[in-house]
């Protein structure tokens, strides 16, 4: 038997949208990487970018488990002496892009090179509950009924 390796001509991607009110950060990261890199099909091929196109709404209605709004800090540096900086997550949350929580979340649980760039690229993800990509007709994945554990209620 020949192991199946999929062609770019092969490769149907779906628009898939989720809704981020409520669901836990890093259960919803994990989903949205497993589905940008095309895990979840039975073609799945690690060369090929075989995943789907994902819009996340609600971005700013994410919840994170125990203390983490407080205590999660991301630090970056100017490259400047003592140019260290770092924000919190509930900061990040409550500035003006709280989506890059999501984004950041996700790409570093993508392969990092080439191939994880075109798959980031895949990925739209929205503060609100608007989104421009309804002529894609994108059909509805409800992280939280998955697993009772994906969702928080406070």
């Amino acid at each position: 038997m020949k192991t199946y390796s999929a062609r770019p001509s092969d490769i149907q991607k779906k628009w898939v949208v989720i809704d981020a009110d409520g669901v836990v950060l890093g259960r919803l990261a994990s989903i949205i990487s497993m589905r940008l890199r095309g895990k979840h099909l039975p073609t799945y091929t690690p060369h090929q970018d075989c995943g789907d196109n994902i819009i996340v709404i609600n971005a700013e209605k994410v919840k994170l488990t125990g203390r983490k709004l407080d205590d999660k800090v991301f630090y970056w540096h100017t490259g400047f002496p003592g140019g260290i900086k770092g924000r919190t997550v509930g900061q990040l949350l409550d500035g003006n892009h709280p989506e890059r929580v999501i984004v950041k979340a996700v790409e570093r649980m993508i392969t990092r090179g080439p191939l994880g760039r075109a798959q980031m690229k895949n990925l739209r993800v929205y503060a609100g509950a608007d989104h421009p990509h309804t002529a894609q007709q994108p059909e509805v994945l409800d992280v939280a009924a998955l697993n009772p554990k994906n969702k928080r209620s406070a």
